[in-house]
């Protein structure tokens, strides 16, 4: 059975977006101009906008521009946020400034940030500046700022000691050993979240010593990168890199030194890209995490070049992987790869599968698709990955998971407080410092209302706040409050999700409207708003099966957008067992799952609504019954998402 998020390329149908030879992009545009007041008269001096060749269908609005109400997403975001301000910074720079030989007698943090490990350096350096940066654009509070301020500061201080430009945790002579060919891993990955957090730092806090680092690092990229010939270069990016083509093309929209952009064109990756820009998927064997960001950098540089060939190879590798390597919940990759060929998905879901920084990724990919083309089918493989592959991810103090575990009877485990520090830990600092960013888009005539979350965004040049109050998915309704100082005129673009396959109801100002759009399509009000206007919307959700594309009897119970999972209790679960430390390689041994009987494959008779208890199912006609509940709010017992359901073929020839 074919899940609705898997779209098959003809399906897919995007608006081609016109390549104008110098276009202005609204300062919300990512990486446009900084998003801080106080930056402001430096955005429009420097021109960035302007960078922008290929203007967006729909644009996000900055994050600045939108604050949480109280909801899971405000929740989640406050504990994470917590998290980050509990990481001190002196244990945070002590590998820095021992690289650049200045004392530091603090506590080094452990894992993958630990002295002797050589990806040391990308949270502490990396991740955390990201996190303040995003949290300080989210919430104003000024603690963020602050931090990493001071990181940035101390940063700075390790660049000027090693005088070269170069900054890092580790020797220069990791370097070395990549472009010799030796063992080593992944140096430029590490080089690019740290470039990564210095621009957030400029582009969220208007922090100019940030970007005058970064500039220094990109110069030291462009000078190890001259020595090298282009076959050479080749060989040099089979190994992990990031997002340095995207943060390189971001440095240039910021600044204009075209050497940037062309610093950046040292990381086309053409034995990945050229197989994508002739629409072949030859992903199976890959590494997920080291080439979705390889994408996010093709796509940034067709903004900013109007290359069409990025864009399509883009819009291709995007397609492919929601509708063949995806599984309900919106994560990809299994034991960090994509081991099969496209749908066989049935026989991937075990203890590594998903991994948490594919998921981040694939959301930062999907806000660029979106942007292009305004097509409310990106929304939906985005609202669907945010809920169920990112949003449970967090234990109750912060602390994130690497894998989300897809297998029959696992559980959900999270780093420790100081002995992990992994790679899924810091993206998992942003994406929870980040949740307004998508919420709502706009374009010149009106705003897009893509995701149901309590939240308020504001619009000052329309002089319009508008305000979102609800509880979904405990109430399946949205209530959209117009606030403006003179009446305007323009769109309310109300997104129409998938799964609401039984239509919905709306009303504008208490009188209920008798039009509907089709699932996957908008719901569109253009008129003159006036202060206090209201639009309430119902999309009641109903449970529906998400099958693997390669076998029909493997199946995921879904309501609304919301994986199901079944409650298998916590027996046998320690503390040891949820938290771990160094390694993320869950040894797991599951409990047994019994089988679903079933009139037939497509039937849900087996499952129903518990009464009285909000988004709380139960299996029935079974040996035993079993609870199900949203994936995102399970934690600490073991589950199942995926049910083996073997149907009875004399009643499913009858009915």
């Amino acid at each position: 059975m074919s899940s609705p998020h898997r779209l098959t390329r003809r399906q897919f149908v995007s608006t081609a977006a016109a390549v104008a030879g110098a276009s202005l992009a609204p300062t919300a545009r990512l990486f446009a101009a900084p998003q801080d007041p106080a930056v402001d008269a430096l955005a429009t001096q420097g021109a960035s906008r302007s960078r922008e060749r290929v203007p967006w269908k729909a644009e996000p609005f900055s994050l600045s521009q939108v604050r949480l109400l109280e909801g899971p997403f405000k929740r989640q975001m406050e504990i994470a946020n917590q998290w980050v301000l509990g990481l001190p910074n002196d244990r945070l720079l002590h590998t820095f400034r021992l690289n650049a030989g200045l004392p530091s007698s603090a506590e080094p943090v452990g894992g993958w940030e630990k002295p002797d490990c050589e990806l040391r350096g990308h949270l502490a350096g990396g991740h955390s500046l990201s996190a303040c940066a995003l949290a300080y654009a989210a919430t104003g509070d000024d603690a963020f700022k602050q931090k990493g301020d001071e990181l940035v500061a101390d940063l700075a201080k390790c660049q000027d000691k090693l005088g070269n430009g170069y900054l890092s945790a580790f020797p220069e002579e990791f370097f070395d050993r990549l472009r010799e060919g030796k063992r080593v891993w992944a140096p430029f990955y590490t080089y690019h979240k740290i470039l990564a957090g210095h621009l957030d730092m400029y582009v969220y806090c208007g922090n100019h010593l940030a970007l005058e680092t970064a500039e220094k690092m990109a110069d030291w990229t462009g000078h190890w990168c001259e020595g090298l010939s282009d076959a050479h270069m080749q060989r040099v990016l089979k190994v992990e890199h990031g997002g340095m083509l995207e943060s390189l093309y971001n440095l240039y929209a910021l600044t204009g030194k075209k050497a940037y952009a062309q610093i950046g064109d040292h990381f086309i990756h053409r034995e990945f890209f050229d197989p994508l820009a002739d629409h072949r998927d030859e992903l199976k064997g890959l590494h997920a995490n080291t080439n979705i960001p390889k994408v996010i950098g093709a796509a940034r540089r067709y903004e900013l070049t109007g290359d069409a060939r990025d864009r399509n190879l883009a819009q291709f590798f995007w397609d492919e992987v929601t509708s063949e390597r995806c599984y309900a919940t919106g994560g990809t990759s299994n034991e960090e790869h994509w081991r099969t060929d496209p749908g066989k998905l049935s026989g991937e879901l075990g203890e590594h599968a998903e991994e948490c920084c594919c998921g981040y990724n694939m959301l930062k990919l999907t806000r660029h698709i979106f942007g292009w083309t305004a097509d409310p089918r990106a929304m939906d493989y985005y609202e669907r990955t945010l809920w169920n592959s990112r949003l449970g991810t967090q234990d109750g103090e912060g602390r994130k998971s690497y894998f989300l575990p897809l297998g029959a009877g696992l559980w959900k485990y999270y780093n420790s407080q100081w002995d992990s520090f992994w790679c899924c830990t810091g993206t998992g600092m942003e994406e929870f410092a980040k949740f307004g960013d998508s919420i709502y888009f706009h374009d010149d005539d009106g705003i897009y209302v893509n995701l149901l979350i309590a939240s308020e965004v504001r619009w000052p040049e329309k002089g319009l706040r508008l305000r979102q109050e609800t509880d979904f998915p405990e109430k399946e309704t949205s209530s959209l409050t117009v606030r403006v100082q003179r009446p305007v005129e323009l769109a309310l673009n109300i997104r129409v999700p998938y799964w609401a396959t039984k239509g919905g109801g709306v009303s504008l100002n208490g009188e209920p409207l008798p039009v509907f759009s089709n699932p996957s399509s908008s719901l569109t009000f253009k008129r003159v708003w006036k202060d206090g206007d209201r639009v309430e919307v119902s999309l009641p959700m109903t449970l529906h099966v998400d099958a693997t594309p390669d076998d029909a009897s493997v199946q995921a119970l879904m309501y609304g957008p919301l994986v199901l999972a079944g409650k298998l209790g916590n027996q046998g679960l320690t503390e040891q067992m949820m938290y771990l430390k160094d390694d993320p390689w869950l040894k797991a041994k599951p409990s047994p799952v019994p089988e679903i009987n079933s009139p037939s494959s497509a039937s849900l008779a087996w499952v129903e609504a518990v009464h009285d208890s909000p988004l709380t199912f139960r299996t029935v006609g079974q040996s035993a019954s079993t609870t199900l509940v949203p994936f995102y709010k399970l934690s600490g017992e073991r589950y199942t998402v995926y049910w083996k359901v073997k149907s009875h073929p004399s009643q499913e020839t009858e009915s």
